[in-house]
């Protein structure tokens, strides 16, 4: 395959970066370091370049930021989604110079929509909110193993452990907080995504850290970041059962909770509900659709620049 120039897939790892630029045709290899990448994508700013890399989350964080910073668009691609394309495209060797060449056809061949850049605020609100998604589920795993246990000293340590937890999570909440208050950026989004119905302080900062894409992207393409667009399984007279499939788990998560909220205090939320049920649907699938509506909402609010009007 014949790649344009003008297209660069990186493969990224914890040490190195192996780029292909179609411009110069031959993969090269440089230390993954904001001093190697500063050097390397300088050419890059005079040029008419668009990089794709694969999500591998804290390893990809210094060259997201180096080519926010230089002004290159780029994107980050689900790894599963590279993979599938490098099968189908013939690419069945795998090396990471082999990843880089695929990864710079692929932009090419699929044009995708450039990943936005975070600002500061946004990137140390994910850091946040990340370290307590985990402190949270330590605490499920505790409440649970204090079930299970039969000694003494084992119960005082978990609920030591657990006490402690408690209080590092609501140091946690406040310095969430004192961003959201603090950051001109924040401040209104997050506002404007509480006044939605259900919607409260851990789903606002879900939305707000992870679909930076609210406001800017049509409402079946933020339904879809999410996952929680239907996919057809149709094939000739056979019109299979819409399903959903993909997006980003943490964000489906957060709005169905979010969904069961709304249908207990809206009632227009509640009444749609109802209506779905009363047509036969499962439970699990009148939520999920409630939980579409609120992240279209929240993409109207959020382009609109409006409060939720009940």
């Amino acid at each position: 395959m014949i790649i344009t120039p003008g297209f660069v897939g990186i493969d990224v790892s914890k040490h190195h970066l192996d780029i292909f630029d179609a411009r110069i045709g031959k993969p090269e290899r440089i230390d993954n370091s904001p001093e190697a990448l500063a050097a390397r994508i300088a050419p890059w700013r005079e040029a008419e370049i668009f990089v794709l890399f694969e999500a591998t989350g804290r390893y990809d964080h210094a060259l997201a930021r180096a080519l926010a910073e230089a002004g290159i668009p780029f994107a980050r691609v689900n790894p599963a989604r590279a993979r599938n394309f490098a099968r189908a495209a013939g690419f069945l060797a795998k090396t990471d110079a082999v990843d880089a060449r695929m990864l710079a056809a692929m932009a090419m061949s699929l044009r995708p929509a450039p990943t936005p850049s975070l600002s500061p605020d946004r990137e140390r609100l994910n850091a946040l909110h990340r370290r307590r998604d985990q402190l949270v589920e330590t605490r499920k795993g505790e409440k649970i193993r204090a079930k299970d246990t039969v000694c003494g000293e084992v119960d005082t340590s978990i609920a030591h452990h657990i006490a402690w937890l408690d209080r590092a999570i609501e140091d946690l909440d406040q310095l969430i907080d004192s961003l959201l208050a603090k950051s001109d950026e924040l401040r209104p989004l997050a506002r404007r995504l509480r006044s939605i119905p259900g919607i409260g302080p851990v789903a606002a900062t879900v939305l707000l850290g992870l679909v930076p894409e609210l406001g800017t992207r049509s409402p079946k393409t933020v339904a879809a970041l999410a996952g929680l667009a239907p996919i057809n399984a149709d094939s000739g007279q056979k019109r299979g059962a819409r399903i959903i499939r993909g997006g980003r788990k943490r964000v489906r998560d957060a709005l169905y909770m979010a969904a069961i909220a709304a249908i207990r205090c809206t009632p227009r939320f509640r009444a749609f509900y109802e209506d779905l049920r009363a047509r036969g649907k499962p439970f699990k699938l009148a939520i999920i659709a409630i939980a579409r509506k609120l992240i279209v909402t929240a993409n109207a609010c959020i382009r609109d620049q409006k409060d939720f009007i009940a």
